[in-house]
């Protein structure tokens, strides 16, 4: 697309369309339109105006969703399965009713001749279903064509295997008429003078399988935990058990199961959270439950549900029996932690942000509603803060800050970032609020991380031209070979690890000014500056989809930089120390960050960049750590308690170092470290309050090279 074109695509995203452009506020709409109605699509969170009448499929094709279909709409393949949703969604002001979509015709019930079932009463054919109203929809993992990416892997320090769960065999003597005693009494017994374990106890429910297990032989294995309880029992010789790690993200739910006995890792398997069609962010969903009475129900239901799901897809791609599985070890957000647990998460969202409890917790997987046995247990990390929880402690336990010398500082980043900054002296920990920002959303081609979404970007420093990687390929758009690998693959949009890096080089090609500002002088010297209303836009992709940074998306992505940056800071004013010796970037979002960018972009603090890395899932390791060692449970138990928890929100300084965190890196920290790795432009400000004083204009050191890292410039 020529450059006219381009900026004629945006000219023709004008209201008047009968599909108008994705729009960030419902009351942006035009009010002349009263046969149009709002509809917005969970979890992309794409949204626009429709007209009244339109099928769910055709507006879903207009706005860019991702919804399958193999038949052509005819209501045969059954792939474009939605759900409609309903109550009142403060957060896109509007109220999805029953009324806000047609009813089911016998196409979709007596008649339904597709190919795959619906899922359930409340799905509906999106081929079939005419939007009547304002409408909330939600479209299921298996009715899209690119599901996410799940990027939690599992990557396990080397530990010391230390099970809560054992198995022991044993022979038990046959009853004699003369000597009559319990079967559990003998058992123990066998227990004791084969294993040396006394004093063990067993409910009821394991007495039943004793009993059953003793009445054909008198050979048993049984599984005891913590070297006193007998949990369960097999006749014979039993050798399998098995255990789940499992980190409950607001996004993503990733698992890990494990042989108890070894360690060895044999499934993991992640899906989305379906509580994302409650709400994109943590918020949102405290909000819901505000605004609709019971919805916390809901929402402790469907996540309960897509943990049970999940643990019968461990099971089945390990091929183990879900009655083999007797730990299950859990880490989450303090909100989701909450919903969870079916626990009131509305006092997390105001101050005092008051948890109901901190401590780690012990409960049955039946409680929780995962089809498991009656004393499989379910063991869940203590929480540090109303926002810093048990996923926080989970990447404790696996970066060990506190065993370090130097300072360390540990950030997950995310839609609510946690931070740990100290040493083995002293930690401090706090959450940040940065938003969904980095996960796409607030941009206005945003997306999660899925096929076709923009993960990496290079600017030219001379010609300001772009080059860039999607995920599915492992081309740059400027190699031959990205035709051929794009060729099945559709440019949606750029996620969040793509968005870090076109900010970030936009401010080092000279494209925006160190206080965000899109220089639309630069229009002169190069096609990819456009015109934007009363601001300019940069054109990334110059195709079928037009994908423009624009000024609004660095403005969001500044906003949630700063946050995080802030919350750094104020923890490193709390330790009395002015740098760290070494970045850990955790979460699936974090480890896909490029160290030099995430410098360069002002995330986190300046620092030697070869110190700066990725910490994979550390939630989810710590979660692994916790489920093959009783001793680790012990020492994270006794350590959060040590930790200073830090309230950004109560802290006036906070908001100092945020707004000197707004401009690009920042307003007036130097970066010596960054400046030994990449050539850094002059620090512009075109607003002289932005520069913080004698920051304005500061030069700073440089060297040859225009690219941030050899490793990713291939």
């Amino acid at each position: 697309m020529a450059p006219v074109a381009a900026q004629a695509a945006v000219a023709a995203l004008a209201p008047q369309a009968r599909y108008r452009h994705i729009m960030s506020d419902p009351a942006d709409s035009d009010p002349a339109h009263s046969d149009d109605v709002h509809v917005v699509f969970t979890p992309s969170g794409r949204q626009g105006e429709v007209e009244r009448g339109t099928t769910v499929l055709d507006a879903a094709r207009e706005l860019g969703v991702d919804l399958d279909t193999v038949c052509g709409g005819r209501g045969i393949c059954g792939r474009c399965q939605v759900v409609p949703e309903v109550g009142e969604f403060a957060k896109h002001g509007i109220t999805s009713s029953e009324k806000s979509v047609s009813s089911p015709g016998p196409s979709e019930t007596t008649d339904y001749r597709g190919r795959r079932p619906l899922g359930s009463p409340d799905h509906r054919l999106g081929c079939h279903a005419q939007i009547c109203g304002d409408l909330v929809v939600d479209v299921p993992a298996e009715s899209q064509v690119h599901r996410q990416v799940i990027r939690k892997r599992l990557e396990v320090p080397d530990i010391d295997l230390d099970p809560v769960v054992r198995l022991y065999f044993t022979s038990v003597v046959a009853q004699e008429l003369d000597t009559p005693r319990s079967e559990l009494d003998m058992l123990r017994d066998a227990l004791s003078t084969d294993w040396g374990l006394t004093d063990l106890v067993a409910p009821l429910a394991v007495v039943q399988e004793i009993q059953q297990a003793l009445t054909k032989t008198r050979d048993v294995t049984v599984a005891v935990r913590d070297n006193a309880e007998i949990v369960a029992a097999w006749q014979g010789y039993h050798d399998e058990i098995y255990g789940i790690a499992i980190d409950v993200g607001s996004t993503t739910v990733a698992g890990h199961l494990l042989d108890l006995a070894t360690g060895e890792a044999l499934a993991t398997s992640g899906r989305m959270n379906p509580q994302i069609k409650f709400g994109e962010d943590l918020m949102s969903r405290v909000s819901y439950v505000m605004m609709n009475p019971g919805g916390e129900v809901d929402l402790t239901a469907s996540i309960r549900e897509a943990i049970d799901e999940l643990v019968g897809e461990l099971a089945e791609e390990a091929e183990i029996d879900r009655g083999n599985i007797l730990e299950i070890v859990l880490v989450g957000n303090p909100i989701m932690h909450h919903l969870l647990l079916g626990l009131d998460a509305v006092p997390l969202g105001g101050a005092p942000f008051a948890l109901a409890t901190d401590g780690a917790i012990e409960t049955s997987g039946p409680f929780l509603g995962i089809n498991c046995r009656d004393m499989t247990r379910v063991y869940i990390l203590p929480c540090i803060a109303g926002h810093v929880g048990a996923d926080t402690a989970g990447a404790i336990l696996s970066e060990r800050p506190d065993l370090s010398d130097d300072f360390q500082l540990l950030v997950d980043v995310g839609t609510n970032a946690e931070i740990v900054v100290g040493n083995r002296e002293h930690l401090l920990a706090a959450s940040s609020p940065t938003g969904p920002a980095f996960e796409g959303a607030q941009i206005s081609s945003g997306q999660r991380a899925t096929v076709g979404a923009i993960e990496r970007v290079r600017i030219d420093r001379d010609t300001l031209e772009p080059r860039f990687k999607v995920i599915g390929a492992d081309a740059w758009s400027n190699e031959p070979e990205f035709a051929d690998q794009t060729r099945k693959i559709t440019i949606t949009g750029i996620c969040g690890s793509g968005i870090i890096e076109v900010v970030a080089e936009m401010m080092l090609a000279g494209v925006i000014s160190a206080d965000g500002v899109v220089d639309g002088g630069l229009r002169a010297r190069s096609s990819r500056i456009i015109a934007a209303d009363r601001t300019f836009s940069y054109v990334l992709h110059d195709g079928e989809p037009l994908i423009a940074i624009t000024q609004n998306d660095v403005r969001a992505i500044q906003l949630a930089k700063a946050a995080l940056y802030a919350g750094i800071k104020l923890l490193m004013d709390k330790r009395g120390i002015d740098h760290v010796d070494s970045i850990r970037l955790a979460g699936a979002f974090g480890s896909h960050i490029d160290p030099v960018y995430a410098v360069a972009l002002g995330l986190v603090p300046d620092c030697d960049i070869e110190r700066v890395s990725a910490a994979g899932n550390a939630a989810g390791t710590g979660a692994v750590i916790a489920l093959l060692s009783g001793e680790a449970r012990r020492t994270i138990e006794a350590l959060i308690p040590q930790i200073t928890k830090v309230e950004t929100a109560t802290e006036a300084k906070f908001q100092d170092h945020f707004v000197a965190a707004m401009a690009i890196p920042h307003a007036s920290a130097e970066y010596p470290h960054l400046g030994s790795v990449i050539d850094l432009p002059e620090r512009r400000f075109t607003n002289a309050a932005a520069a913080g004083g004698d920051a304005a204009g500061r030069r700073r050191r440089r060297r040859p090279t225009n690219e941030p890292s050899q490793e990713n410039t291939q």
